[in-house]
């Protein structure tokens, strides 16, 4: 018999049972919550006179509607203009002040993006099961955690149960061997990643991300390449545990302590794959192939290394392939043949809960230093995917760099990301975004989103167009 993935392990020690249609019963160890999908599941306990099965499981932040000025945020939940938006966040309050669940709320130095605040507090740790009503649950996956997205219905059913009905995934194994050239970010390889499998590559499979690329990466690095995953199709991705998750993950708020740390370390050791242990789909990839990236479409598939050029949908033999190009060039206001470094860009957005951390900061202000935004650029925002990532930025001196290159420095919140607040495009506007989505319409109506790390977004901002960071 052969050995077992990481998957496997994390998927086993969680099973309750398995039913005859080949569904489980999962056990959920955190639930993440925030205030967009949260407000039906509460209301739904409430008729049904439930109340939450293990209020200690759970922890909640507002993040999608918060305002990021300062201005706004002084004032508060009353601060947010948007009536909807105000509801939402006070929902949340509401619901967690009478439950008595741990909330970080919209003035809390701990509150931010929810796949920011879990790793950084601790309250997402290895071995974990970890359920957010929002995709991008997948980044706790890179603490050797399996984590995942869940609807509304299923939010209320795990704060009522503690357990969720799933069926087991199929296991892939993504190895970046090689080394990383410079300039080359954790958010290129994936991009790279998804330009090689496309978008359903994934679909029906647990990720791995493996190799020696991932072995070297920081956690910050790898929370990235996991909150992705889903863009590859995959519901999750992960990574092995190893020093460098560790390392991450102790002294945090929520992480064990004195002899329970021992304890769980050694236990944490164990997930890793086996070495004979089998997936049903292995990806290699040489990671010194990989240049600096951006995405050109509607898809994050559609990327292509920043020196290349937008592809010719007549050239495609794929005519589904061909016919999605064609909708794409229009959306986006491109031609075929055109230079990537030839695109303007309007606005930058340099934050999410792809690339908000400390570590993403550091290389944006490293390319912003001692220059100017392009007069070009109507705006270029940098916001800090939490209280925590503020402060420390603050502390190094971060925010006076993008100030004095007239690049605004916001509050934390999930902002320019997904318009759902007052940060969003405008009809025809392109943005250097290191956000994780380029969907029509995703930052705003008609807005147009290209994807890319944050020091090319940066680096975008200062020139006012597409540039190689390498050569900046």
């Amino acid at each position: 018999m052969s050995g077992k993935t990481l998957y496997d392990k994390l998927w086993d020690d969680h099973e309750v049972s398995r039913r005859d249609d080949g569904s489980s019963l999962l056990y959920i160890d955190r639930h993440i919550v925030h205030e967009v999908t949260s407000p039906q599941a509460f209301e739904g306990l409430r008729l049904a006179s439930r109340k939450p099965w293990r209020v200690d499981s759970v922890v909640a932040t507002p993040d999608h509607n918060v305002p990021t000025t300062t201005a706004e945020r002084a004032f508060g939940v009353e601060g947010i203009a948007d009536p909807i938006s105000k509801i939402q966040v006070k929902t949340l309050d509401d619901n967690c002040d009478e439950l008595g669940i741990v909330e970080f709320k919209i003035n809390d130095q701990r509150q931010g993006i929810v796949h920011v605040v879990g790793p950084e507090t601790g309250a997402c740790l290895p071995g974990m099961t970890i359920v957010c009503g929002d995709s991008h649950t997948s980044t706790n996956g890179a603490l050797g955690a399996l984590a995942f997205g869940i609807g509304t219905s299923e939010v209320e059913h795990v704060l009522a149960t503690q357990c969720i009905v799933a069926k087991k995934m199929k296991n892939m194994l993504v190895r970046v061997d090689g080394e990383l050239g410079k300039g080359v970010t954790p958010k290129d390889v994936v991009l790279a990643i998804i330009g090689k499998i496309g978008t359903a590559g994934g679909t029906g499979y647990a990720i791995e991300f493996g190799g020696t690329v991932f072995r070297a990466m920081s956690m910050e690095g790898r929370l990235t390449v996991c909150n992705m995953a889903i863009e590859a199709g995959a519901r999750a991705g992960m990574v092995a545990v190893d020093d460098i998750t560790l390392d991450y993950v102790k002294g945090r708020a929520f992480a064990p302590k004195a002899e329970h740390w021992s304890l769980a370390e050694k236990n944490w050791r164990e997930l890793r794959s086996d070495d004979d242990a089998v997936f049903d789909e292995v990806v290699v990839i040489d990671g010194s192939d990989i240049q600096p990236q951006v995405s050109w479409g509607t898809s994050p598939e559609m990327v292509l290394p920043v020196g290349g050029s937008i592809p010719d949908p007549a050239l495609e033999s794929d005519a589904v392939k061909a016919s999605g190009y064609s909708r794409a060039l229009e959306y986006m206001g491109l031609k075929p043949g055109q230079a990537i470094k030839d695109i303007a860009v309007d606005r930058v957005f340099i934050g999410s809960c792809t690339n908000s951390r400390i570590e993403d900061i550091r290389a944006a202000a490293a390319v912003v230093k001692g220059r100017k935004k392009a007069a070009s650029v109507k705006e270029a925002i940098v916001v800090p995917g939490s209280g925590a990532v503020k402060l420390q930025a603050e502390a190094e001196g971060l925010h006076k760099v993008f100030i004095e290159a007239d690049i605004e420095w916001r509050e934390p919140g999930c902002s320019m990301c997904l318009a759902m607040n007052a940060d969003r495009l405008g009809a025809g506007e392109h943005c250097a975004s290191t956000s994780n989505r380029n969907f029509e319409g995703r930052q705003g109506y008609g807005g147009r989103t290209h994807l890319v790390s944050p020091a090319m977004a940066a680096a975008a901002a200062i020139a006012g167009h597409f540039v190689d960071v390498r050569e900046f």
